[in-house]
C-alpha cells in the first residue's frame, strides 16, 4: 500500500483535482483490490464523502457493471474505477458523466503500470494531444499504414475528435488514466489493420507476431485470430452485427511510454503509436452500443489526414 500511495496521490489529488466537500466513488473489482483500496485511502484523508466499492471481475471489455455501482457513480462529483475489464466505454460511465460526475477509469491497471504509468508529465501529455489535434480535427480521410500491410482509411463525417489528458477538473470530464491520446468515433472505415503490439486475449504479440482485421463499410469482416472470432461471435449473439462496428481510431500522445508491456491501458498511450478497435463506440461518440470494446495497438504507424502526413510524437 506504500508503495501505491504515490501514484493514488497523483491520481487523486493532480488529475482529478478532489476537494473536500466533493463525494468521491472508487470503483473496483476483487482482482484490483490494492489500488482501490489505495486510491480511496486518499480520497478519504480529503473527504468525509468517499465510498469504496468491489464487485466481481467483469467477464470483457465493454460490459456493464452491476447496477449499485453504476448508481454510486453517477451519484459522486468525482469517480474513479479500477477495474480488470474495462468500463470506459459502458452506459454506466456515460450517464454518470452526464450527470455531472468527473471522473477517470483505469481498466486493467496493474500495480506495475500503476506505478510507472502514473510518473508522467500532465501538461507534457496534453501540449502534446493538442498538437495532435491541430493536424487531424478538421480532416475529411485519415489514412493509417505500415509496412507490416496496414493499410485503412477512416471517415470521422460529423463526429468530434476528443483528446485524453488525464486533467479531469469540470464537472462531467472523463479520462483513461495512465492517459495520452486523441482519438475519434468514425462514421465509416475500409481497409486492413495489422496489429504488432498488444491485443486481447493475445497481450504483447511476440516479435514476428501479428493479427490481421479486415473493415469494410465500417464493420470488422474477417481476423486471422480463432480467439478474437469467438469473442466477437458470443459478443454477436447479444447485439448481433453491433459487435463487429469499427470503433476507434486513436493516436498515442504519451512519450513517457517508452515501450509496450503489454497492458493496453498504459500501450495505446505510447507516443507515436495507432490503436484502432473494434465494439462498442457509444460512450466516445458514436451510436453502437455493444458488450465489448478492444483495442489493437499498431507500432512505427505512417498517418495521414488528407493527404498530408502526420508529425506523430517522439518517444523521449
Amino acid at each position: 500500500m506504500t508503495d501505491l500511495r504515490e501514484p493514488a496521490e497523483t491520481a487523486i489529488r493532480q488529475c482529478l483535482n478532489l476537494a473536500s466537500d466533493e463525494s468521491c466513488a472508487v470503483v473496483t473489482d476483487d482482482k484490483r483490490r490494492p489500488i482501490g483500496e489505495a486510491l480511496y485511502e486518499v480520497a478519504s484523508e480529503i473527504t468525509d464523502d468517499a465510498t469504496l466499492l468491489r464487485y466481481p471481475p467483469g467477464n470483457q471489455h465493454g460490459e456493464e457493471p452491476p447496477e449499485p455501482v453504476a448508481a454510486a457513480m453517477a451519484a459522486s462529483d468525482v469517480f474513479l474505477a479500477p477495474t480488470t475489464k474495462s468500463i470506459s466505454h459502458t452506459r454506466a460511465r456515460g450517464d454518470a458523466c452526464e450527470a455531472g460526475a468527473r471522473g477517470a477509469t483505469l481498466p486493467g491497471i496493474t500495480e506495475e503500470v500503476f506505478l510507472t504509468g502514473l510518473d508522467a508529465d500532465y501538461a507534457n501529455i496534453a501540449a502534446e494531444c493538442e498538437s495532435m489535434l491541430e493536424q487531424v480535427a478538421d480532416a475529411d480521410e485519415i489514412r493509417v499504414t505500415t509496412e507490416l500491410g496496414t493499410d485503412i482509411t477512416f471517415e470521422p463525417g460529423d463526429r468530434d475528435w476528443r483528446s485524453d489528458t488525464g486533467m479531469v477538473h469540470e464537472p462531467g470530464e472523463f479520462s483513461n488514466l495512465p492517459a495520452g491520446e486523441v482519438f475519434v468515433s468514425p462514421e465509416t472505415a475500409n481497409g486492413t489493420y495489422v496489429v504488432d503490439g498488444t491485443i486481447d486475449p493475445h497481450g504483447l504479440l511476440e516479435a514476428g507476431e501479428t493479427v490481421t482485421i479486415e473493415v469494410e463499410d465500417g464493420y470488422v469482416t474477417a481476423t486471422d485470430s480463432e480467439e478474437i472470432d469467438a469473442m466477437l461471435e458470443t459478443a454477436a449473439e447479444e447485439v448481433g452485427q453491433d459487435a463487429y462496428n469499427l470503433a476507434e481510431l486513436g493516436i498515442g500522445t504519451n512519450v513517457a511510454v517508452t515501450e509496450l508491456v503489454g497492458s493496453v491501458l498504459l500501450d495505446e498511450k505510447a507516443g507515436g503509436t495507432v490503436h484502432i478497435a473494434f465494439g462498442d463506440d457509444a460512450g466516445i461518440g458514436g451510436d453502437t452500443s455493444a458488450p465489448l470494446h478492444q483495442d489493437g495497438i499498431i507500432r512505427d504507424p505512417t498517418v495521414y489526414a488528407d493527404g498530408e502526413e502526420v508529425d506523430l510524437p517522439t518517444v523521449e
